[in-house]
């Protein structure tokens, strides 16, 4: 068996596609010279450099006209070892035909070369592509969404984690079991595998770590979780696609999938068995529990404290307001367990994730969640999200804590920063609170919001055009016309400190 720690998801644009699809365009009329016409193919280069080496990622069709072909075997060389996918030559005005050299080394290092004709432009090669990856990206969505809706509703049928299992196995046409410190399966549902596999999978939950939020439990041989191991693993056996993956409801246990292939969003519907499961087999709380977590999502549901009060503990709270994630289901989960939290509220509602044992997953890019804490957990920042975090506040205080961490985060994501605290005092402590919102509604109303945040960026930058560019990512021309635009509409002297300064309180 082969191991090795689950790679971190990706960030393509779109899902790699098969180079036998591009070869089926009849219009481009591609021709295979040598090598599999099956490899995957990530992205679209073109180059005529004469090492393109540098200039390559890994996983590309690259595209030449051979105007620096001068040693064809050094050149493949190069491309292969680059981890380029596939070879694109096209014929005239260089080259009347491809070079037999270079046809001869692709072929000897199993290299794919294409033959691209006079009169397909490597720009309808690279449309192609992104076309196809289009499709891929669109049938991928499709699947995720399916599967996340399955796993929902067995979630919540009377017994949730045979259920899981059966949709998780279903969906990704293999075996899903649910492995015990010890490596004994407690559950499992699909398809069997050979005693080689079931071993192996065993073997990757022994060198897991707990997900972060659990406690650490000792590893044992072809055991649980181990403290200081990944939080997932994957490997190969007996011809099928192993992965394990550790829970976080705290008993130690493991997620064991087994497959004959990986297909693309496999990994994120996994991850929302993970945690779905993850919150199925969480240690049983108490009703003294459960009635003060529901209580804590009704405030952050907008309810007034006074109706939620008497379920309370006196506090204090901490309300943390993130935006990001990497898009997948895990993103929003992940941030929870890393806080120590289960009390979370999305932007189309709150999910209690500990409390009904289910939750609500979504996909979308980037995420806009909060999240409830007491605040005696320390809130450091987390890779690919901004976070707000609000003052320490009673349970009383809690609505005035989530306008703090609100405002707190449109401070981390105008300057770029990982995490902004509400800062006490000052100046904005002087002002009624909804005085100073209905101020600044009234000030700001001419701006939309695209208008507002590259003004919020740019008073945050001191006023810097190719800062703010660069943290919006736009053209600095395009923030130029922008804040010109700004103070057209609000007929403000933006030169102007005082008016700076109003704008920023109005802002933040």
């Amino acid at each position: 068996m082969t191991t090795s720690p689950a790679p971190p998801a990706s960030t393509p644009p779109a899902p790699p596609v098969s180079l036998a699809a591009l070869l089926a365009r009849r219009d481009l009329g591609l021709r295979l010279l040598a090598g599999p016409g099956n490899v995957p193919l990530h992205w679209v280069h073109t180059s005529e450099m004469a090492d393109p080496y540098p200039y390559l990622l890994g996983g590309e069709l690259l595209m030449t006209a051979g105007v620096q072909l001068a040693d064809p075997a050094r050149y493949v060389e190069r491309v292969v070892e680059a981890g380029a996918a596939a070879l694109a030559f096209g014929v005239t005005p260089v080259y009347d035909t491809v070079p037999a050299e270079l046809v001869e080394a692709c072929a000897r290092r199993g290299l794919p070369l294409l033959e691209v004709p006079p009169r397909t432009p490597f720009t309808a090669v690279a449309r192609a592509v992104w076309r196809l990856m289009a499709e891929a990206r669109l049938h991928e969505l499709r699947r995720v969404t399916e599967a996340q809706r399955s796993l929902a509703t067995a979630a919540a049928r009377p017994a949730p984690v045979p259920a899981v299992l059966g949709a998780l196995a279903a969906r990704l046409g293999g075996r899903a079991v649910l492995l015990a410190p010890d490596g004994t399966e407690s559950a499992a549902a699909g398809r069997e595998v050979p005693a080689e596999a079931s071993r192996a999978l065993r073997e990757l939950a022994g060198v897991l770590g707990p997900r972060p939020g659990g406690p650490a439990s000792a590893g044992g041989e072809g055991g649980g979780p181990r403290p200081g191991g990944p939080a997932s693993a994957s490997g190969e056996s007996g011809g099928l696609r192993l992965a394990a993956y550790a829970l976080g409801g705290g008993d130690g246990l493991t997620l064991g999938v087994a497959t004959d292939r990986r297909d693309p969003g496999d990994h994120t519907i996994t991850g929302v068995a993970v945690v779905l499961l993850s919150l199925l087999t969480a240690p049983h709380r108490g009703a003294d529990a459960a009635a003060r977590d529901g209580a804590l999502v009704r405030l952050l549901l907008g309810a007034s404290p006074a109706e939620a009060a008497s379920a309370l503990d006196p506090g204090p709270w901490t309300v943390v307001h993130a935006r990001g994630g990497d898009g997948t289901p895990f993103a929003t989960a992940d941030l929870a367990a890393a806080l120590g939290t289960a009390l979370v509220a999305s932007g189309t509602g709150a999910e209690a994730l500990g409390e009904a044992g289910a939750a609500r997953v979504s996909g979308a890019a980037p995420a806009s969640v909060r999240l409830l804490l007491p605040a005696s957990f320390a809130v450091t920042a987390r890779p690919g999200w901004f976070l707000g975090v609000s003052a320490p506040a009673a349970a009383a205080d809690l609505p005035a804590a989530d306008r703090q961490a609100a405002r707190a985060l449109r401070r981390a994501e105008a300057t770029r920063s990982a995490l902004v605290r509400h800062r006490p005092g000052g100046l904005a402590s002087l002002v009624d609170p909804d005085e100073a919102a209905a101020h600044a509604r009234t000030l700001l109303a001419p701006l939309n919001e695209p208008l507002r945040e590259t003004l919020r960026a740019w008073l945050s930058l001191h006023g810097s055009w190719d800062r703010t560019a660069v943290a919006l990512d736009v053209h600095r021309n395009t923030v130029r016309q922008r804040v010109t635009r700004c103070a057209t509409l609000l007929e403000r002297d933006l030169d102007d400190p005082d008016v700076r300064m109003e704008l920023w309180f109005a802002l933040s």
